[in-house]
């Protein structure tokens, strides 16, 4: 997972655009222009060297120290925070067209009688709008652009994006242990997916930017006159 980076004192760029996240965390639900989160996070895929002894009463599951690399894959995660939906997806890769080929089927299967789709996400390289156009034919790659409105978090603003608590409570109830092969992967995040959907698990975010402007005060720009 990511870590907090909190850039240096003073930095008018990033409380610009953390404000501009943070108003948008402060809608109301609009069933028309819901607001989305997305973010994606690698899994290292190990494989056990020794057969582990299984989990008894009182005692935990046990594993040899000893494991085979199998590779790593991708986790891409969108979620709705107001209505508690969230819709992973594992890949082998994470390329550009990985990338818009998941925001196509986010945006397809779950909102496609929406006006417009506000998507959240961080500044990464391949999560670009011309990536649509490295993907699909010009006219498709137009309609999902005319579709999203793209709101970048500021560079060492990753905390801001809901989507990196949503994978980190994936990590944390699904994935903190070995698993060899990419099959498995898919098939425990689907499940943990569904479970947390049928729940509604919602994320309360409590951030807001009068708590930003005397917590991260030293970010704000000094104006003397």
């Amino acid at each position: 997972m990511k870590s907090w980076v909190i850039p240096p004192k003073q930095n008018g760029e990033f409380v610009a655009n953390m404000e501009k996240v943070l108003d948008i965390y402060k809608r109301p639900y609009d069933y028309q222009n819901p607001v989305i989160c997305m973010d994606e996070s690698p899994k290292q895929l190990i494989g056990e060297t020794k057969i582990a002894i299984p989990m008894k009463a009182g005692q935990e599951r046990k594993e040899d120290y000893e494991y085979k690399r199998n590779g790593v894959c991708n986790i891409f995660m969108a979620n709705e925070p107001l209505m508690g939906k969230r819709y992973p997806k594992v890949t082998i890769t994470k390329k550009k067209q990985d990338w818009a080929q998941y925001i196509k089927e986010v945006v397809d299967t779950n909102y496609a009688d929406r006006e417009k789709v506000t998507l959240v996400m961080d500044n990464f390289g391949t999560h670009t709008p011309g990536a649509f156009y490295e993907s699909f034919e010009p006219k498709e790659a137009k309609r999902l652009m005319d579709k999203i409105d793209f709101k970048f978090t500021p560079k060492h603003g990753s905390w801001l994006n809901m989507a990196e608590i949503e994978l980190s409570v994936l990590t944390r109830q699904c994935l903190k242990r070995r698993i060899a092969d990419i099959e498995t992967v898919a098939e425990e995040v689907k499940a943990w997916a569904e479970h947390r959907n049928m729940a509604e698990a919602t994320i309360n975010w409590q951030f807001k930017t009068a708590d930003a402007r005397i917590k991260l005060r030293r970010l704000y720009p000094s104006i003397n006159h």
